[in-house]
């Protein structure tokens, strides 16, 4: 392994341009996805919290004991789809409503806002279905008076958050296929270049494995190279919409190694189909 290290470092050393070409191509391929990832983050992030907003009110009646609600409120949170549940009295409604709607707040009384309960519910139950089903069974309860969670806003999110994901996956196959497209034709006119000794190489009994070991190692530098630059590029992107523009989120770390990785496999794969094709030549 050293030696097919070493003839890969003196390769690059004897035709550094077409070294640099190979890693600003992966680098610029890379960097134009990475700009699409980083939209595509950003507007999960952003439905992500329009999401967690999502709530069930449900209005209690006037007059109901303490022990009522008590009662039902241990209920309500024990349903497996409920992730918390608060309640709200009508003095607690009131001082919200006064400070949430200044300007009125004079308009306000307490007789005017009922107590009520204030559920949330998981992550993987906010679909329109299941929420309504959460309301339906909230609103069979005697001492609720009126369930309210905005159904027509959570159906339109919903259908917005899959029309995202699947825009997003066809886009994000779309600039992955050009970008291999572009990597393996840039690899390849590198690897061509290198065709004489390639050749001289098999005339002196170099096997296929030999041959081909090196230009991989190389193909693999360019490839980790590129995307290293590619996320520091992104980076660059990103922290200069969120001091300019508004805030942003970058990539997780676990979605960052996935790119390195996935860089240092698009230079390899490359180089091996170009040299696999002189060989066969």
């Amino acid at each position: 392994m050293s030696a097919a290290v070493q003839e890969a470092i003196r390769t690059a050393r004897r035709s550094p341009l077409l070294s640099v070409l190979s890693v600003l191509t992966v680098a610029f391929s890379l960097f134009a996805f990475g700009l699409f990832g980083l939209v595509a983050v950003n507007i999960h992030d952003a439905l992500q919290r329009i999401e967690d907003r999502i709530e069930i009110r449900a209005f209690v009646v006037d007059g109901t004991s303490p022990s009522s609600i008590s009662a039902v409120q241990e209920d309500i949170a024990a349903f497996p789809e409920v992730e918390a549940i608060g309640y709200v009295t009508p003095d607690s409604a009131l001082a919200r409503a006064r400070t949430q709607l200044a300007e009125f707040r004079d308009l306000f009384d307490a007789s005017m806002l009922p107590a009520s309960f204030e559920i949330r519910v998981r992550e993987s139950a906010r679909s329109p279905e299941t929420v309504n089903a959460i309301a339906e069974r909230i609103a069979s309860y005697a001492i609720i008076d009126d369930v309210r969670y905005g159904a027509e806003w959570v159906t339109k999110l919903y259908q917005l958050r899959t029309v995202a994901a699947l825009a997003g996956g066809a886009l994000a196959a779309a600039f992955a296929l050009v970008a291999v497209l572009i990597i393996g034709a840039t690899v390849r006119m590198a690897v061509s270049a290198r065709a004489d000794e390639i050749e001289i190489m098999r005339v002196i009994g170099a096997s296929k494995a030999f041959v081909r070991r090196p230009y991989l190692y190389d193909g693999a530098a360019a490839g980790l190279l590129g995307a290293l630059l590619a996320a520091v590029m992104c980076f660059a992107v990103q922290q200069g919409i969120s001091r300019t523009l508004f805030t942003t989120v970058f990539f997780t770390p676990v979605q960052l190694a996935a790119g390195i990785v996935a860089g240092v496999l698009l230079g390899t794969l490359a180089s091996q189909s170009a040299v696999n094709r002189l060989l066969r030549d």
